[in-house]
């Protein structure tokens, strides 16, 4: 899979980038920089979003609120100049909470289809000019998402297929959901040419009110041979058939006293054979040894972090690069490179400041880039864990900055709440 998608690597198609692990093999990127110097532009967008800015050629994704109207955009940048080539209004309506808004999910595109996801249901693709070719909201064609607090879910575009994963409460909460049946969790495959739905698939789960919910990204691997599609939330770790969405394997569970309060954010991450389930709350992680098939015991473990406080995650995705995981703890504040199939630390790095980092790492060019509440741009070397450089790149009054930094054809591409960098030549 890394191999047939090195064509791609100049581009960043979608949320955790060409590998679909937050590694590229982009070179000679920048590592210092300000708000006025080394930029090659800065574009002021019209509202919030902690959604991924996705690029491909000389176009850049981006997915917006318009703070202004009160609507939902889908917007494309030229990647040397910053100008805005189109922008398409969604829909009305913005959030449904405090927390966050209805653009949160990532833009993704394959080339030839720009697709759009919203916490509200809608679902758009549009040719690379703007031209809309397909539509529609999954909350009509479905149902109403029964989450209590906005749903986000990121959609993953492997080979010809758009997966779309909602894990979600069986019963009612606020109001929401089915009120004459249970709701169903489900993950569906499209064809993202047409929007045809391929097929529809239950992910079914023993878990409990809120620790249903899962605001994941399903992720493909391939592994001695075998693709398949990553879940993970509901209390679980799946894998999926990518033709069908027939579950192959699965592994179970982080929360053995069925906690009702663990929703479930980070998305898996493979690598050497190793997924990760980062299990909420100051929880371990576990890592799943792939191959499985059926319901695994704990002996499909290769590790699980209970006795190193430094690896947790409640948010951020960890990386893979340089065959090592590299994982973020926004509960402890910490970066640690951990061999994959050891658990061992190989370096752990205090995170300065005391804003929160949710955002997740990219690392690229030897080095790991993080970004925190306030939009505080932390570069660390990958080798040794030391911090080459800490930039302020937010605005008086910024917080809960969570889009994850992105790179490509030589640039980094960072997103503030209400701007858009793009840092080196």
């Amino acid at each position: 899979m890394l191999l047939a998608q090195s064509t791609q690597a100049a581009n960043w198609p979608q949320w955790r980038g060409p590998n679909f692990n937050g590694f590229t093999d982009e070179s000679n990127l920048p590592e210092r920089w300000s708000k006025t110097e080394n930029l090659a532009w800065t574009k002021d967008l019209p509202g919030s979003s902690a959604a991924t800015p996705v690029i491909w050629e000389d176009k850049v994704l981006v997915s917006s609120t318009d703070e202004t109207n009160q609507t939902l955009l889908a917007i494309c940048l030229d990647r040397t100049t910053g100008t805005i080539q189109w922008s398409n209004k969604v829909a009305v309506g913005m959030r449904r909470d405090d927390r966050s808004n209805f653009a949160s999910p990532s833009p993704l595109t394959n080339g030839k289809q720009a697709i759009f996801f919203y916490g509200n249901g809608e679902l758009v693709a549009f040719d690379m000019d703007g031209k809309k070719l397909w539509g529609f909201n999954l909350e009509k064609k479905w149902g109403e998402f029964c989450f209590q607090w906005t749903f986000s879910s990121t959609p993953l575009l492997y080979e010809d297929t758009l997966y779309i994963q909602v894990l979600q409460r069986d019963i009612p909460v606020h109001g929401r959901g089915f009120k004459d049946k249970p709701n169903e969790s489900y993950i569906a495959g499209l064809n993202p040419a047409t929007g045809e739905v391929k097929w529809k698939t239950l992910r079914p789960s023993d878990a409990r009110m809120e620790s249903l919910e899962a605001f994941s990204t399903p992720m493909p691997y391939t592994h001695d041979g075998r693709t398949e599609i990553l879940v993970v939330g509901g209390d679980d770790i799946t894998g999926h058939d990518p033709e069908t969405g027939r579950e192959i394997w699965r592994w179970g569970t982080w929360n053995p006293k069925r906690i009702t309060h663990w929703r479930l954010v980070p998305s898996p991450i493979a690598g050497a054979g190793i997924a990760l389930a980062c299990a909420p709350k100051k929880d371990p992680i576990y890592a799943v040894k792939l191959g499985g098939k059926g319901k695994l015991n704990d002996g499909a473990l290769a590790w699980v972090s209970n006795d190193q406080r430094s690896l947790s995650s409640d948010v951020p995705t960890p990386a893979f690069a340089y065959e090592d995981f590299f994982i973020l703890s926004d509960v402890r504040g910490a970066l640690s490179r951990v061999h994959p199939k050891t658990g061992e630390i190989k370096w752990s790095l205090e995170l300065p400041g005391r804003s929160k980092f949710e955002a997740s790492p990219l690392v690229a060019d030897g080095k790991v880039y993080l970004m925190n509440f306030a939009a505080d741009v932390v570069v660390v070397d990958a080798s040794n864990g030391t911090i080459k450089a800490t930039i302020p790149m937010g605005e008086r009054g910024d917080n809960m900055t969570r889009s994850m930094i992105t790179a490509a054809h030589g640039n980094l591409f960072i997103r503030a709440n209400n701007k858009l960098y793009c840092v080196g030549n």
